[in-house]
């Protein structure tokens, strides 16, 4: 019985280590839905939720996936490394693809929360989320 609850606490450590990138101090990630998709081979569709307090503030990462962002509640700022910063309020969508680097995704509000609904199209095992290095101006 012990052998078996290895991988259980083992998978569930890999989950909460993947969405590390997307915790600002006070933002809760809430897995909703993780699918491997029949028709394409190695992939997965995954669906979380993020709920920013306040003035909340994401340090850059990439999610070497296709990645859809939509506001839920609130307002958030997104931008890619490269882009131009946006805006989005309830009912707007933001977009990244799988080489973008995302460097800002930040609540808008410092009085009120934000929530967004994310969807990945993604490789079945790798994480949803890695860290980026910010990088120094020299």
């Amino acid at each position: 019985m012990k052998n078996n609850i290895l991988p259980v606490l083992m998978t569930a450590s890999f989950i909460s280590l993947a969405m590390l990138p997307l915790r600002a101090p006070g933002a809760e990630v809430a897995m909703l839905f993780n699918q491997d998709l029949a028709d394409m081979a190695g992939k997965a569709g995954q669906v979380l939720t993020v709920e920013f307090a306040p003035g909340e503030v994401s340090a850059p990462h990439r999610h070497n996936a296709h990645t859809f962002v939509y506001v839920l509640e609130g307002s958030v700022v997104m931008q890619v490394k490269g882009g131009e910063a946006k805006t989005l309020t309830a009912g707007q969508v933001f977009y990244e693809n799988p080489d973008d680097i995302h460097t800002v995704a930040n609540n808008a509000s410092d009085t009120e929360p934000a929530r967004i609904l994310v969807f990945f199209i993604k490789d079945s095992d790798a994480p949803a989320s890695m860290p980026v290095e910010q990088e120094t101006e020299g």
